[in-house]
């Protein structure tokens, strides 16, 4: 049911200021109802609730919490046809895409109440006293991680559902102990909506603190500012622009009470091409390549925007047969119309570029749709122009033809901090990628092989994350289970009676979680 409401707690109620509507991207037609923003007085509603939440939240069951997360995502499936058709009333996106992301977002909230479950996440250590230690007795010390206190998420553009209301922010915060209150993007308020009100009936349903979810709506900047600004706010999920990532870190950073801001922001992902798996299979990379950069009107954070090669036939191949790939692509629509307008400013500044030569473009469309383009350049002008580093957010990929290894390992040393980088490799080339290694560990988050970092995973091991800019805190990741330690800070106990320790940390584990006991791994036996 789309009302035009925002949730104050467990109160559906409307704002008074300012408007937003849902744009479709595919026909340009504004969307009904209009959303109004919240007063400031609605927004210090919600982080009171929040707070006065906090501490009976954090100390329900394991179970309730799993219970909760895995409510929620029964309620976001229930939804059926009526989020589905509203994603891509405000998206544009295909229905296979928006079904397969509602898959996602309910994949990734069982997910979390399985790590609840096991417990492992609260890292219980037990490091028991020595009284008859010398020359000084070993007190009893034991310590597990707590939440640290209510969330702020602000929903994501490109991912209306996998990475906003209830995405993988929301998710790992509520599975932390975190109450979360969420800044809903006004690309997608009616998707919004709809899920903010399937999470605020879970609360409802598994008997939680009306404070545990709120979800408000901005009509500018005021109330997303004002949220992360409220002393009771302790820490920030962004999925964003640079731009916008930084002007959240400022803020949390100017507080009396700095909090941290882990905010996803940059990234150009580079594609390096060796000679050896270019000779082998160059025209089929060339084709996985476009097919990775087609996606979703290349509207993903890990989109190949960069491609680095050593000039030579083989370069030559890959190229022409991406570039006749490429002119047969149709446009994608894109998400909002400023997206649209950012992607044509950045693809026809590479286009007006002295050092650099266009490719190919894909086929013209339409209303909000991105002609694709692919151009290249020569590693020193690549090296000499920051511009030319610069995310362009759409379907756009820059190739950098290297004179030999050198300059290939200049060019991959000079990059920012990077989500993903792919190498495309044959056995002959093993060699000469162990040798950028050791750089592309300390420049990205995720390494991988021929494949391309678009399609991203939500298992224990994924780290969706890396260095500044990528992310303003390359420590964590956004996506897969250990996403919940963003949330989360030590606490150590030391000489406390076992009855007013927390459950995690007696000497009886009544939780039967894993913990670490005097340095040895002490694993609970299933059942």
């Amino acid at each position: 049911m789309i009302n035009g409401e925002m949730f104050i707690g467990g109160r559906a109620v409307k704002g008074s200021v300012g408007e937003v509507r849902g744009v479709d991207p595919a026909t340009g037609e504004t969307l009904e109802p209009a959303y109004a923003g919240a007063t400031r007085e609605q927004l210090d509603e919600a982080c009171r609730l929040a707070w006065e939440a906090f501490d009976s939240y954090r100390a329900v069951e394991p179970e309730l919490r799993a219970k909760f997360l895995d409510t929620i995502a029964d309620n976001i499936v229930g939804l059926g046809e009526e989020l589905v058709a509203r994603t891509i009333a405000e998206s544009g996106l295909p229905r296979p895409r928006v079904e397969g992301e509602r898959g996602r977002t309910a994949g990734q909230l069982r997910l979390f109440a399985q790590v609840v479950r096991e417990g492992r996440y609260v890292e219980a250590r037990i490091d028991p006293a020595q009284p008859e230690r010398k020359p000084l007795p070993r007190p009893d010390v034991r310590s597990r991680k707590i939440p640290l206190g209510p969330v702020a998420v602000f929903g994501a553009s490109n991912f209306p559902l996998a990475f906003s209301v209830a995405g993988g922010d929301t998710a790992s915060a509520l599975a932390a102990g975190c109450p979360v209150v969420a800044k809903a993007h006004p690309a997608h308020p009616g998707t919004s909506e709809l899920v903010g009100r399937a999470i605020r009936d879970a609360v409802e349903a598994c008997g939680l603190p009306e404070g545990v979810f709120s979800l408000v709506f901005d009509s500018g900047y005021e109330i997303g500012q004002a949220l992360i600004a409220d002393p009771r706010i302790k820490a920030v999920g962004f999925t964003g622009s640079r731009r916008g990532g930084l002007a959240l870190m400022k803020i949390a950073q100017a507080r009396p009470e700095p909090i941290p801001v882990y905010a996803e922001m940059s990234s150009i992902n580079p594609v390096l091409l060796f000679r050896g798996a270019l000779e082998e299979r160059g025209p089929q990379i060339a084709q996985a390549f476009v097919n990775s950069l087609m996606m979703g009107a290349g509207q993903f954070c890990t989109s190949p925007g960069l491609l680095l090669a050593i000039e030579g036939e083989g370069l030559d191949r890959f190229t022409a047969a991406a570039a006749t790939a490429l002119r047969e692509t149709a446009p994608g629509t894109m998400l909002t119309p400023g997206i649209h307008q950012a992607y044509c400013a950045g693809v026809e500044a590479l286009a007006r570029h002295p050092k650099v030569d266009t490719v190919a473009r894909g086929k013209a469309g339409h209303n909000y749709q991105g002609q694709a383009g692919l151009f290249s350049t020569g590693a020193d002008a690549f090296l000499a122009d920051a511009q030319l580093k610069e995310e362009v957010f759409g379907s756009s990929s820059l190739v950098v033809r290297c004179p030999d290894d050198a300059a290939l390992a200049e060019v991959v040393e000079s990059l920012e901090g990077q989500l993903t980088a792919s190498l495309h490799i044959a056995e002959a080339d093993h060699d000469d990628a162990r040798r950028l290694l050791p750089v592309l560990e300390r420049k990205v988050g995720r390494i991988l092989v021929n494949g391309f970092g678009t399609g991203v995973e939500v298992t224990h091991a994924m780290v969706h994350g890396g260095p500044f800019p990528s992310t303003s805190d390359g420590r964590s990741t956004s996506v897969g289970s250990m996403a919940i330690d963003r949330f989360l800070r030590p606490v150590a106990y030391q000489d406390l009676p076992d009855d007013l320790l927390p459950p995690e940390l007696r000497d009886s584990n009544p939780r039967r979680i894993d913990r670490l006991v005097d340095g040895k791994a002490m694993v609970v036996e299933a059942g």
